[in-house]
């Protein structure tokens, strides 16, 4: 019996062996029941990770929750060989984008480690292709979801280190601010509600009075050099005026005294402005009775005597005239002089004219 169950051991290890594909590494490659189909052209892709956890090889790659692959290894490598590189094996049908990202997760809180593969949240990041064979997903794609261990761990240090224990106080010292001031609170309150409903109303102009500090200060930061050169050539201009601070405040003062003067003159002459005022009523009414008259005779008054109306009334006769005589084309003959008349001149002494 007992030889008889040896030759049976040998004869499977045998037919194992010779099935056996060439670089067999022991159990872990074989096949396990329940896995995921890769089908039958699957892809590879490298996932870049800092930890890894526990993860280990033929752990399932899922999407969706769905089993589509499984780990095939994991070693180091990158450029300070300190990098979890994961090879990763895909089933063929399997479609992703380009830029999928890569999460180590686990199935349950005791449960087994695995490999989610998804798509980017933000469908403006969605990659232009698909993930194909040979494809790397590195370190800036990749993450993991924390450990149970690290969140009771982080919830211990809030519970013993944090201020837990004091909310207690902080409770009793608000009820003790609130009470007996809600009135002042719920008025506080409403105040802060109606600013806040005016602003809102106002953002459009709050945000143009923003645009409008931005483009001033774009302005006088392009003028930067102008500015300088002001404030620069102010200095000689303010040492002036520093110097002749003193002439400023006596002129200041001069003008005080002056000011006080002209009211007193002007309060002890206001009965006799008044009286003249009223005196040059009567003449301002003449006047303005006159109407178009006194312009017209303004007309008349600087050219007397001879007016326009004279000079109207000499039509057909001479006064001072002045005759030039020019000679048509092709005249060549002098112009004989003008015929001057005959004019009676007293005789000189001894008789001669």
């Amino acid at each position: 019996m007992r030889k008889a169950g040896v030759l049976l051991c040998a004869a499977l290890l045998g037919a194992t062996a010779a099935c056996a594909p060439a670089g067999f590494d022991g159990i872990y490659d074989l096949p396990l029941p329940g896995g995921a189909d890769l089908g039958d052209h699957p892809y590879r892709v490298t996932a870049q990770f800092r930890d890894v956890l526990d993860l280990v090889p033929h752990s399932a790659v899922k999407v969706n929750d769905v089993a589509v692959g499984r780990v095939e290894s994991i070693g180091l490598g990158g450029k300070d060989d300190w990098t979890a590189q994961v090879v990763l094996s895909v089933n063929g049908d399997i479609t992703l984008p380009a830029n999928a990202v890569a999460n180590i997760r686990q199935s349950s809180l005791l449960g087994e480690k695995f490999v989610e593969l998804a798509a980017p949240r933000n469908e403006t990041e969605a990659g232009i292709g698909e993930l194909g064979d040979g494809a790397l997903i590195p370190l800036t794609r990749t993450n993991r979801h924390p450990e149970v261990e690290e969140v009771f761990g982080a919830l211990s240090l809030l519970l013993n280190g944090g201020g837990i224990g004091q909310l207690q106080t902080i409770t009793r010292e608000l009820n003790d601010v609130m009470d007996g001031n809600e009135k002042e609170i719920k008025s506080f309150l409403t105040g802060v509600d109606t600013l806040m409903t005016n602003l809102d109303q106002h953002r459009t102009d709050i945000t143009a009075a923003l645009d409008g500090l931005n483009r001033l200060a774009s302005t006088l930061a392009e003028r930067d050099e102008a500015i300088t050169g002001a404030l620069n050539n102010l200095s000689p201009g303010l040492a002036a005026l520093s110097e002749q601070r003193t002439a400023l405040v006596t002129m200041l003062q001069s003008l005080d005294e002056l000011s006080d003067v002209t009211v007193d003159v002007i309060n002890r002459s206001k009965d006799d402005m008044v009286a003249d005022l009223k005196a040059l009523a009567p003449l301002l009414g003449r006047l303005a009775d006159a109407g178009q008259n006194l312009p017209q005779a303004l007309e008349i008054l600087p050219t007397f005597p001879f007016t326009d109306a004279v000079l109207d009334g000499l039509k057909g006769d001479y006064l001072n005239a002045f005759v030039e005589i020019t000679p048509s084309a092709g005249y060549t003959e002098p112009i004989p002089p003008l015929p001057i008349p005959p004019t009676s001149v007293a005789p000189t002494e001894g008789g001669t004219p």
